[in-house]
C-alpha cells in the first residue's frame, strides 16, 4: 500500500497535539506524510464540514476499517460508528471541542464489510493552529480488538 498524496493538512496533526497534549504524537524526522503513515497506532482526522468527512487515515487506520485511501477519505465520520453508537460518539466530539481533547475514549467502530471492533485509550483531539482556528479533529489509538459476534 502506497502512501497518499501530501495534504498541507498534516502537519497540524502533530502540531496541534503537541501543543494540546504536551508530547509529541509521534518521532517524524525529515518526511512527515511517511512517518504519518507507516505510524503502528491508527491515525485519522476529519475537518468541519457539517457533517464532517475524514481527510486522512493512515494505513493502520484502512486496516482497521477496511477500506481503500480514496474511499476512506469520502466517508462521514459519523460512519465509522454503528447507528446506536453514533449518539455516544456525537457526545465525545462536544466534549473534545469543548476540552481540547480527550485521552480516555474507548468504544466501538465498524468496517465497510460491517465487522465490529473496540477501540481503547484513543486520544481525540481539535486541530487547532498556531492563531486558535480549530480545523477539525483528529483521533489516534493502537488498541482494537475485533468483536466475535
Amino acid at each position: 500500500m502506497t502512501p497518499p498524496p501530501f495534504d498541507p493538512r498534516l502537519p497540524l496533526l502533530v502540531e496541534s497535539y503537541q501543543r494540546l497534549l504536551g508530547k509529541p504524537l509521534l518521532a517524524v524526522g525529515n518526511d512527515l506524510a511517511t512517518a504519518l503513515w507507516t505510524a503502528p497506532c491508527v491515525i485519522v482526522a476529519h475537518a468541519t464540514e457539517d457533517d464532517p468527512v475524514f481527510f486522512y487515515g493512515n494505513r493502520q487506520a484502512l486496516a482497521a476499517f477496511e477500506m481503500d485511501f480514496a474511499s476512506f477519505t469520502r466517508l462521514p465520520s459519523r460512519f465509522s460508528a454503528e447507528p446506536l453508537a453514533r449518539e455516544e460518539r456525537a457526545r465525545l466530539l462536544a466534549r473534545v471541542k469543548r476540552d481540547g481533547f480527550i485521552d480516555d475514549y474507548a468504544g466501538v467502530r465498524i468496517s465497510a464489510q460491517g465487522r465490529r471492533f473496540r477501540i481503547a485509550q484513543a486520544v481525540v483531539w481539535n486541530l487547532i493552529d498556531a492563531q486558535g482556528v480549530c480545523h477539525g479533529q483528529a483521533a489516534t489509538f493502537s488498541n482494537w480488538t475485533p468483536i466475535i459476534a
